[in-house]
């Protein structure tokens, strides 16, 4: 009884050893080495880009938003901050972190056709929606898309690159 015991543990470990020599392949990465945290606290703010409205801060997560390829952006956005009507080359995913943001469709801006996204608040419009934004308090949104990541405005005028500077 003890031989067979023996011999049937003998067989399972080398069944598991060679199991493990023909899937094996390289041992498996270790997963903590690609990992990227990002504590609200130690969030790297900066000015946004000159696209947008004066007053935007923002805080780049992931990927680089002039490139080709998924990048991940947190905007801090101060209370009454409007984004005129514009449209995006490709669909943008949205998150409210904090705040509110009021977004509504269309070419003109309305603040009263807009609806309001408390923080939790997710949304998506398609590339090329016509589309606007204000605040009500200080805003914090996360933002995911597809870069390259422009911005064309409805009205060239509001388009802050087209306003001359004051001197």
């Amino acid at each position: 009884m003890r031989v067979t015991s023996f011999a049937v543990v003998l067989v399972s470990l080398s069944c598991a050893f060679l199991f493990r020599g023909i899937s094996g392949g390289p041992p498996p990465k270790d997963e903590m080495s690609e990992l990227a945290i990002f504590l609200p606290d130690k969030l790297k703010w900066q000015e946004g880009p000159p696209s947008l409205p004066k007053g935007a801060m923002i805080a780049v997560l992931e990927g680089d938003l002039t490139k080709e390829g998924p990048f991940t952006i947190r905007t801090k956005l101060p209370d009454g901050y409007r984004v005129p009507p514009h449209t995006h080359p490709k669909t943008e995913h949205l998150t409210v972190i904090s705040g509110t943001l009021n977004v509504g469709m269309g070419d003109k801006f309305d603040e009263k056709a807009s609806k309001a996204m408390p923080a939790g608040s997710f949304g998506y419009w398609p590339a090329g929606m016509k589309h606007f934004a204000w605040t009500k308090g200080e805003t914090i949104t996360q933002i995911h898309a597809e870069g390259p990541w422009s911005i064309q405005y409805v009205n060239p005028q509001d388009d802050p690159r087209n306003q001359k500077k004051k001197q």
